[in-house]
């Protein structure tokens, strides 16, 4: 591979973020990022990887991952509290948090949401609580107030954060999309938000960019929100099988 700081870039996507984990399994063969950064799902994936979580640890993760199917959902008190008991989410994010020390730097991406503004976080500066903020879907998780300021999905104003990468320091990026093939309404609507914000930063010219990800949705938004194995089984071995179909154009690229 040619010199140049690389980072690794992944995307919002709920239980989608399984085919990160199948992926990283076949990128760790041939490719360690000097930095990571993630939103939403992302950022969980990417702090376990940052901090040196073996592939095949991170994989038993996502199959034990049963927590994942259990939700409880409530009358919210207000709309910044989410209709969905944030009890088991929060334990699983306080858990993947303690459980890994970044090696690498690693950042993670949440939104301002009355700025409609993107932040990126940076370790040791991560808290569980960021983590947290970067999932806090709108409407389905409490939105976190951190430092006075209310946060919410990391993804909301763009499911994969390319400009995180030139951040980090990175000029090579590696980013793993599994919104890549997300229906029309939803990059439609994404775009929009992108607009009215008009506050994502943009990605450099001279900083090259690999995308991996699926050709095809990965299935409907109920699956991107429960668990379900038979699913997470499909979704890792199709990420390792797109990443080793890549490997030698990303060789060439890096």
């Amino acid at each position: 591979m040619s010199s140049g700081r690389r980072a690794l870039v992944l995307s919002a996507g709920g239980m989608f973020g399984a085919y990160q984990a199948g992926a990283w399994k076949a990128l760790s063969e041939f490719f360690q990022p000097d930095a990571v950064a993630g939103a939403s799902i992302g950022s969980l994936n990417g702090w376990a990887i940052a901090g040196g979580c073996c592939p095949d640890r991170w994989i038993d993760f996502w199959l034990s991952l049963d927590r994942g199917s259990q939700h409880r959902f409530r009358i919210p008190k207000s709309p910044l509290d989410g209709v969905m008991d944030p009890g088991p989410f929060q334990e699983w994010v306080r858990e993947i948090h303690s459980s890994f020390s970044p090696r690498i730097p690693c950042g993670v991406v949440v939104t301002d949401l009355l700025r409609l503004e993107p932040r990126l976080v940076l370790a040791p500066e991560v808290e569980w609580r960021h983590l947290a903020a970067s999932c806090a879907v709108f409407g389905l998780l409490p939105q976190p107030r951190i430092d006075g300021r209310v946060f919410t999905d990391g993804g909301l104003l763009g499911a994969l954060p390319l400009w995180a990468g030139p951040r980090l320091g990175a000029d090579k990026i590696i980013a793993i999309n599994v919104f890549q093939a997300a229906p029309i309404a939803m990059r439609t609507f994404l775009g929009g938000l992108r607009r009215i914000s008009g506050k994502v930063p943009a990605v450099p010219t001279d900083v090259q960019v690999a995308t991996l990800g699926p050709k095809q949705p990965l299935g409907t938004l109920k699956d991107a929100i429960y668990w379900n194995k038979d699913n997470i089984r499909r979704w890792i071995a199709q990420g390792y099988e797109d990443a080793v179909r890549q490997k030698h154009s990303l060789l060439n690229m890096f």
